[in-house]
């Protein structure tokens, strides 16, 4: 018979994102209405090894929702990832009573969950994980959403909009940065929902004659005398890309980064409902009996997924959203 829940703590780890909130709160409550105790760990996995908690009851996540950021607070922890961090860790629980872990975060949030989840298995424990996709790359592979990511396309394109006012008065080419080291679905969300002239992504090999030079060219001819031009960070550095067209085309660029811009504000009412359904899904899965898992989108559903066998899927990136951007730029200007 598996072991009842009686007592769960709930982190949030690696970069926050809008909605990490409003999932804290479901999972507080949810434990609640389950008659499940709940400690809010602070400071990511570093609260595990030095004790850094809270209890919380329903109240204590009142008026969050709505609420950017983290109320748990994020980090990283080397520590953590070493034999003796996770034997800390593992001490924490065991002083506080813990059966599970909510773990709010993103791929290495995941992987520090389980392998914390098998040294407890080592040595004797029934600990079990749970982990909510959170992070406005959008990165995560087995999740077809990632809770944030609605919110910071609609930042970015908020920012973007009051820039195209002044290249548009000045008749000027703008470079944005958004972030995305390892993902294109900001810069291609939000360059499709800005009209960019173009937007470099890193899941494509950059040809610059043709993804930028001849798109800047054709917007000309169409005339057109203000250009956007959308990259992600991990496509390459917005002020490189500046250069280079200034060097290739005689424009003289403006560059706007927006940085950790976008990992602020209020949630969306996507973010706000994906948080919230995921929260109370992963506290349910727990009190079910199920161990070690990651509650994921797919095709709109929220799907419960081994965690081990999640975290070797991999996300193929869907390029029909670039094919649309190219039809729509390719003849003439920003829509």
């Amino acid at each position: 018979m598996e072991k009842q829940i009686k007592r769960i703590g709930v982190l949030t780890s690696g970069g926050d994102a809008p909605g990490m909130n409003a999932a804290l709160r479901a999972v507080v409550r949810a434990a609640t209405s389950w008659g499940i105790d709940c400690v809010g760990i602070r400071r990511g996995w570093n609260g595990l090894i030095n004790s850094d908690f809270i209890r919380m009851d329903t109240s204590s996540v009142s008026h969050i929702i709505n609420k950017g950021g983290t109320l748990l607070y994020t980090a990283r922890s080397e520590e953590f990832r070493t034999v003796d961090g996770q034997d800390k860790a593992l001490g924490t629980c065991k002083l506080l009573g813990l059966d599970a872990i909510v773990a709010i975060g993103g791929d290495g949030t995941f992987r520090g969950a389980l392998d914390l989840s098998r040294r407890a298995a080592e040595k004797g424990s029934s600990l079990r994980v749970a982990g909510i996709p959170a992070t406005i790359d959008n990165d995560i592979g087995c999740s077809h959403y990632t809770i944030g990511f609605d919110t910071a396309c609609n930042t970015a394109i908020e920012c973007i909009d009051k820039l195209r006012d002044t290249m548009q008065s000045h008749e000027r080419c703008s470079v944005v940065e958004v972030m995305g080291r390892h993902a294109g679905y900001l810069a291609l969300n939000v360059g499709l929902s800005v009209g960019a002239s173009a937007v470099l992504i890193p899941e494509r090999e950059l040809d610059f004659e043709k993804d930028v030079v001849e798109k800047i060219r054709r917007a000309r001819l169409a005339g057109t005398t203000h250009y956007m031009v959308v990259v992600a960070e991990g496509a390459g550095s917005a002020m490189e890309i500046s250069e280079r067209i200034r060097e290739e085309v005689g424009l003289d660029p403006r560059v706007t980064v927006l940085g950790h811009v976008q990992r602020g504000g209020a949630p969306s009412a996507q973010d706000r409902v994906t948080a919230s359904r995921m929260g109370y899904t992963a506290v349910k899965a727990l009190a079910e009996g199920n161990g070690n898992c990651i509650i994921a989108t797919k095709a709109g559903q929220l799907v419960t997924l081994e965690m081990e066998e999640a975290l070797q899927m991999k996300k193929e990136f869907d390029m029909s959203a670039y094919r649309i951007l190219e039809a729509l730029t390719n003849n003439c200007g920003p829509l």
